[in-house]
């Protein structure tokens, strides 16, 4: 059985209610439940929450709440790991067997059913612990600056000041969408950032991470340039 899990509990504070709350005209997890219905890597998709009304915008979208998820693991908190722990550990009680765990966010519009089928193929491979959502940065992180205690900047990296931007080493960070995982390591909630960990890799302009009311507004300008650039592909 190939499980998704996405969490969304009900006490967001920066954005009040993020979980639910319409973007482009449905409930920011009905994008992420979709994309998960129609990928067909899943034979049942759940939605962990200690919320009712979130419980039942996930059932009307198609998705399965078998449980509310207990107030211990609903705070400001608790981590990823933890959540998905409890529902590995639910499934693995109520279900005849478990092969591959997906947790999916709530708050990520712009993940596709064709990625999430490249995460588990990924996976499927058999040499990796967890197989998950990442992008490159737009900017070298070797010339970001902090400002300092005296209100000037400073480099994190001086010593490489004149290094030429080609020569510096490509970074990249978590896409904040999706992270396949076998039922091991999330049951011993190993590091996900690390060794065991392989990439599927993401576009820049089909990333956003959603925390604050300014990636609010920028995930709906992305949305609405997407959405322009498919109709002109049509046209």
């Amino acid at each position: 059985m190939r499980l998704a899990v996405i969490p969304a509990r009900g006490g967001s504070k920066r954005i009040p209610r993020k979980n639910i709350k319409l973007f482009h005209d449905k409930p920011m997890i009905a994008w992420s439940i979709e994309a998960a219905l129609q990928s067909g890597c899943f034979d049942r998709v759940i939605v962990s929450t200690d919320d009712e009304e979130i419980a039942e915008v996930a059932l009307r979208w198609g998705a399965d709440v078998p449980f509310f998820r207990p107030a211990e693991l609903s705070d400001d908190f608790t981590g990823t790991a933890a959540v998905i722990r409890h529902a590995v550990d639910w499934a693995l009680q109520n279900e005849s067997s478990l092969e591959y765990v997906c947790c999916i966010y709530a708050t990520a519009p712009f993940i596709s059913p064709e990625d999430l089928a490249r995460g588990l193929s990924r996976i499927e491979q058999g040499d990796c612990s967890y197989a998950f959502s990442v992008t490159s940065y737009a900017f070298p992180i070797q010339r970001a600056v902090r400002i300092t205690d005296s209100g000037r900047v400073a480099m994190f990296n001086p010593e490489l000041f004149n290094t030429r931007s080609q020569d510096l080493e490509e970074a990249w960070h978590d896409a904040g969408q999706f992270y396949w995982g076998t039922v091991r390591a999330w049951l011993d909630e190993e590091l996900i950032f690390g060794q065991d960990s392989a990439p599927v890799i993401l576009p820049r302009h089909r990333v956003q991470d959603i925390d604050t009311p300014e990636d609010w507004v920028r995930a709906e300008w992305l949305f609405k340039a997407m959405q322009a650039e498919a109709k002109r592909a049509e046209e």
